[in-house]
């Protein structure tokens, strides 16, 4: 299967280099380029997308926008978005993931991680890993903020399933929650899919964010 991707930046030049890198890999293609956020959620219905490479700071409708209306929409359920920065603690970027970006990257990627990182989202698995976004909320957050809005869905996990959005959030892969657990690999993914199901996120990048809001996880915390 190919993997149709996205480019969504008003930067030509930032386009061209990302088109160049992925239209030269085995399995993928570019199928649109967007200069705002409106044409990229126009453009990733009609071309079909998978991925769409979103850049947070765009004229007129932003990449933090886009995402929203993407992940809100229904007939665009299985796109997935990796948000673009150029700033390593953006507080745009965080807004991203809580809007249901599966990641983010900087827009100073090796060619390589580029594109593992679009197989990566494509395959339904958080980008990079949920210690990097842990990583940036670290950093934005304070040890002394309050937990931010905690989703009422939050009541519906059972207490196993809170202690797996809390491992999650602390970085650990679901062999690691198994071990620490006393679980299967198997049913400690089963785990961390209810979870997701019952929340209402994408990946396991946003139940990092949730695990951040509900207060189950403190900025600074470490597994």
């Amino acid at each position: 299967m190919t993997i149709r991707v996205l480019l969504a930046d008003d930067q030509t030049l930032i386009r061209a280099g990302f088109r160049l890198i992925i239209d030269l890999a085995d399995g993928m293609e570019v199928v649109g380029e967007a200069a705002d956020g409106g044409e990229a959620v126009e453009l990733a219905r009609s071309e079909r997308a998978d991925v769409v490479l979103m850049d947070i700071r765009m004229p007129r409708v932003d990449g933090v926008e886009a995402t929203r209306r993407i992940s809100a929409d229904p007939q665009l359920s299985g796109v997935k978005i990796v948000v673009l920065t150029t700033f390593d603690a953006d507080q745009n970027v965080l807004a991203a993931l809580r809007a249901g970006a599966s990641g983010f990257l900087s827009k100073d990627v090796e060619p390589e991680e580029l594109l593992r990182a679009i197989r990566v989202v494509t395959a339904g698995e958080a980008l990079l890993t949920p210690r990097a976004t842990k990583g940036l909320i670290d950093r934005l957050l304070s040890p002394d903020d309050q937990p931010l809005r905690v989703p009422p869905e939050l009541e519906l996990l059972t207490d196993r399933e809170r202690e797996v959005v809390r491992l999650v959030t602390l970085g650990r892969s679901n062999e690691d929650i198994a071990a620490l657990l006393v679980l299967s690999p198997l049913t400690a993914k089963t785990h961390v899919h209810r979870a997701m199901t019952k929340l209402g996120v994408r990946d396991r990048a946003q139940l990092v964010v949730i695990g951040y809001q509900s207060g189950l996880v403190r900025p600074g915390e470490r597994a």
